[in-house]
């Protein structure tokens, strides 16, 4: 077998996925490889912390590895791996939401901080990412697939597996409780 590095392997995502289902073993690592930071960006706006947004990421690649034979060629391969993605994170949060657990702090006193992190910017990252836990799963990830990843609502509701209709919904329902969650956040300074 030749050896590609990732980008010279000129198989497309649906030749590849054919192939691993085939038998090739290096065909899925070559997909993964491709993907594989858009796919945990993904998992990370969802889930919102690194280890369990990793952790969501293998669930759903392992299942994606596994069922790569029900894969139907009318999406395209990052749709239905993306999809595997967000339906890995929400399964991740209901079972966490059914056994809550109350998390160590990340840093203690006498730790040195990190120079590179603006106190602003990380706090206004903090309270957009908590205000987005605030809002149901569905809209959360509507919002995050539209708003924050930049997809289109045609792509999301791919990903997702329900009509435009309902992204465009979703993402209008969100943003109204975003809104109002974040309000006390409009004209600091004036």
């Amino acid at each position: 077998m030749t050896t590609f590095a990732v980008d010279d392997d000129p198989r497309s995502d649906k030749e590849l996925l054919a192939d691993h289902v085939t038998g090739d073993p290096y065909a899925f690592e070559r997909i993964v490889q491709r993907h594989r930071s858009r796919l945990y960006a993904v998992a990370l706006r969802t889930m919102r912390d690194p280890e369990d947004a990793a952790d969501a990421l293998q669930d759903a690649l392992i299942s994606a590895f596994r069922a790569a034979s029900s894969f139907r060629a009318e999406a395209q391969v990052t749709t239905w791996l993306h999809r595997i993605v967000v339906n890995a994170c929400l399964d991740r949060i209901r079972r966490k939401q059914a056994r809550p657990t109350s998390p160590l702090p990340e840093e203690g006193p006498g730790e040195p901080a990190d120079p590179r992190d603006a106190l602003g910017e990380r706090d206004m990252s903090m309270l957009i990412q908590d205000a987005l836990m605030k809002i149901p799963e569905d809209q959360r990830a509507a919002i995050v697939l539209v708003d924050v990843q930049g997809y289109s609502v045609a792509d999301a509701a791919a990903v997702l597996d329900v009509p435009e209709g309902t992204i465009k919904s979703r993402c209008a329902r969100g943003r109204t409780k975003l809104s109002v969650i974040l309000g006390h956040l409009r004209n600091r300074d004036g």
